[in-house]
């Protein structure tokens, strides 16, 4: 059984978990795709299922497993012959195996994902050999039953390097009737014999329309703030449900507000935004507004670089705004330049335990200095 109440790696605060999310929006590709190797009769042993955060990889892995655990192995002895090809991987939610991953009783799936510190109470940073090795257990047990046995390892982008041999290993010699679903954020810091063992499933960024669907299924209410919404989660409904779970649009507009005091800072506006996310317990608001300042640098070099502000605007007035401020390429360099000097600068100050409202400052005080320049 799943234990809700402690932190999981692999759920978004504030959003169901990918088991229990009934649909996946956007990623029609990517399922026919499996669709196919599965109706052929050759379905691989690995998949690694691959694309950027949010656009729901570890949904598509849980979906592929509940499919495949409700649909029994073809023998090709039935009496009427082989089944029809799948069409979807959709599973009547009242399925027995369904209810099952709903439960987390499912005896035919192993999840591999960092664990819990009870000692430490939080996350480990990385999955562990030792729970790599859980493994043997599950493949020992669950042969017994017959039937498909499922892995997902989420993310295997946090396996450590003797939990990644000891995948390795399982994807060299696979055991019987055992499909492995392995998500990856940045795949190409796997080891490559990983890599090279897996088929490829990547997921695209998402269009607004199937964020503002992916919102509602989550039951976030996003009204009025599906195109800021879009813009700024550049393609991830995992980080729109995030935004607005922050009230992120809010506090980019600001940030639109204050830069548009530009090249004379408004001084007292900053000190308050600073102060404001510098609180004890505001933590997850710093670090959005942090993410958020590097993204207005990113959308100001790019405005300069192409000579048109990104389209749809992410605030009120962000399109003039980032046309004044970089309206040719030799500003776009400059603020290129500077964004990369200022994240350094927040990361280091960071790491060191700074002051965050003074590292705040020191951020809004330096992208005054490279808009007077």
């Amino acid at each position: 059984m799943t234990d809700d109440t402690l932190p999981q790696p692999d759920r978004i605060e504030g959003a169901p978990h990918p088991r229990d999310t009934p649909r996946l929006f956007g990623q029609d590709a990517a399922q026919a795709a499996f669709l196919e190797a599965f109706n052929s009769g050759h379905l691989h042993h690995a998949w690694l299922i691959t694309g950027p955060k949010g656009t729901g990889k570890a949904t598509l892995a849980w979906a592929i497993a509940r499919f495949l655990l409700a649909t029994p192995p073809d023998d090709g002895d039935g009496l009427f012959g082989a089944p029809p090809p799948a069409e979807s991987l959709a599973i009547d939610p009242e399925h027995p195996v369904a209810r099952r991953l709903r439960a987390g009783s499912e005896a035919g799936l192993f999840v591999l994902k960092r664990p819990y510190d009870e000692k430490a109470k939080r996350l480990r940073q990385e999955i562990t050999v030792d729970e790599a090795r859980r493994m043997k257990g599950f493949f020992a047990l669950s042969a017994a039953d017959g039937g498909r046995r499922l892995v997902i390892v989420d993310a295997a982008d946090e396996l450590n390097t003797s939990a990644a041999n000891a995948i390795l290993k399982i994807l060299e010699e696979p055991p019987k009737d055992t499909t492995i679903l392995m998500v990856a954020h940045q795949p190409s810091a796997l080891l490559p014999t990983i890599r090279s063992r897996c088929r490829e499933l990547r997921l695209a960024p998402l269009p607004a329309g199937d964020i503002a669907r992916a919102l509602e299924q989550a039951g976030i209410d996003a009204a009025g703030q599906t195109d800021a919404l879009a813009a700024l989660a550049a393609g991830s409904a995992g980080e729109a449900v995030r935004l607005s779970l922050l009230d992120g649009p809010k506090l980019y507009a600001d940030l639109v507000a204050l830069f548009d005091t530009l090249p004379r800072l408004d001084r007292a506006r900053g000190l308050a935004l600073a102060e404001a996310t510098a609180l004890r317990g505001a933590e997850d608001r710093r670090d959005l507004l942090t993410a958020l300042t590097d993204l207005f640098l990113a959308r100001l070099a790019r405005t300069g670089a192409t000579g048109q502000p990104p389209q749809p605007e992410a605030a009120p007035g962000e399109a003039q705004l980032l046309a004044r401020l970089a309206p040719d390429a030799r500003a776009a360099r400059r603020w290129a330049e500077a964004a990369q000097e200022i994240g350094a600068r927040a990361r280091h100050g960071k790491a060191v335990n700074l002051d965050p409202a003074a590292l705040i400052l020191d951020t809004l005080f330096r992208i005054q200095k490279t808009a007077a320049a």
